[in-house]
């Protein structure tokens, strides 16, 4: 694994307009960063990469299998109560997800670390399914690549595949919270690659569901929604007035309920708990002393959180990273503190994606400090032995 340097296409931004990338710059910063690209074998892809994150989502299903029959895990979790039973049922019901994202910390040499999973409403998903192939194809076309150049990315022909395991009978709709770029383009992505799988689909704003007098959702035109994508999380959900009518509704959920247990961060005591030692894994435990410092090479972070927030580090040699936030509403943990590995200035973490059940791709980004945050750059990727 290398940080290559290259020269950006002088028309990238012109490209991203065409393909509808509306976000990739923000408030006048980059996101969108092509000025270099990551370099990896296909050893380091296959091994240390793709076999984890295919083997620490199998130990997360196996999670949520113990967790919905024990009251005790899921109060363990913060789950409120009156949810239990739904996110039992969506478990029985095999209810389908369609994708996920394991953040690794991982330079090239050694097992890639497991800093959090992100399986309800993660993105950063347009531009590592599709942009940076768009990227790829046109560096070669220009000769800045080789010819034998790839990527490790089938995570839109993933995603076609698991929309085709859906019902085509009945329109899909999904909804984002009204005004946030980033979200929509998410949401209009999978919207295309749910097309793709031939199922209709509808775009509403979260904020524009409605409950018909039969207690079910329905949309601006008051057709039921039979089946919803939300990019909202359920942690936010259990504390809204929305959430109570879910279990009456009829509605189908992606992600369905069961994912708020593997995008909570309480999970990861619990996987380390239960597989102590594991070479992905770091050691982690529910804080109980939140309000005392952190111990000198741990992180603190909270169950819920987004972007960096509310992460506090004590690095190795007695560094404080802290990144304040509004997530300080719920319990924390502590895990082991894995360094990102830096390449120049940038601190770079590593997302693989796993769509359906299967681990498919990967996306970069890079941040200024050891907490990647909502400002990280994303940088794109090529295999090359």
């Amino acid at each position: 694994m290398r940080r290559l340097e290259l020269a950006e296409r002088p028309d990238w931004r012109a490209t991203a307009e065409r393909e509808g990338f509306a976000f990739h710059t923000f408030e006048g910063e980059r996101y969108w960063d092509e000025r270099g690209c990551y370099v990896f074998s296909e050893a380091q892809v296959l091994r240390d990469l793709q076999a984890p994150a295919q083997a620490l989502h199998a130990l997360c299903l196996d999670a949520v299998a113990r967790i919905v029959e024990s009251e005790a895990l899921m109060t363990r979790l913060a789950i409120p109560p009156t949810f239990f039973d739904l996110i039992r049922q969506s478990w029985h019901a095999r209810e389908p997800h369609l994708y996920g994202r394991f953040d690794f910390s991982y330079d090239g040499e050694g097992p890639a670390k497991l800093i959090e999973a992100n399986y309800d409403t993660p993105t950063s998903l347009y531009e590592a399914a599709a942009f940076q192939l768009i990227w790829l194809e046109e560096q070669i076309q220009r000769g800045v690549l080789a010819p034998h150049t790839t990527q490790f990315n089938s995570i839109a022909e993933e995603l076609v595949r698991a929309f085709g395991a859906f019902d085509r009978r009945d329109r899909f709709h999904f909804s984002a919270i009204a005004g946030s770029v980033e979200d929509r383009g998410t949401t209009d992505f999978l919207r295309r690659m749910a097309a793709h799988a031939g199922l209709r689909t509808g775009h509403i704003d979260l904020q524009d569901i409605g409950l018909d007098s039969q207690g079910r959702f329905v949309d601006l035109a008051g057709e039921p929604i039979v089946r919803l994508f939300k990019l909202h999380a359920w942690e936010h959900i259990f504390q809204e007035p929305f959430g109570l009518a879910i279990q009456a509704s009829g509605t189908q959920f992606v992600e369905p309920a069961w994912k708020a247990l593997v995008s909570n961060k309480g999970l990861l005591p619990l996987l380390w708990e239960w597989h102590p030692g594991h070479p992905n894994l770091l050691p982690a435990h529910r804080d109980e002393h939140p309000e005392a410092a952190v111990p000198k090479g741990w992180v603190r972070k909270p169950y819920f959180s987004r972007e960096g927030a509310n992460v506090d580090i004590l690095t190795y040699d007695g560094q404080r990273v802290f990144e304040d936030g509004p997530y300080d509403d719920a319990p924390y943990i502590l895990q082991r503190f894995a360094p990102l590995p830096r390449f120049g200035d940038s601190y770079t973490l590593v997302g693989a994606w796993v769509i359906g059940d299967q681990a498919c791709g990967i996306g970069i980004r890079e941040d200024d400090s050891l907490i990647t945050k909502d400002s990280a750059r994303f940088v794109p990727h090529i295999v090359l032995d």
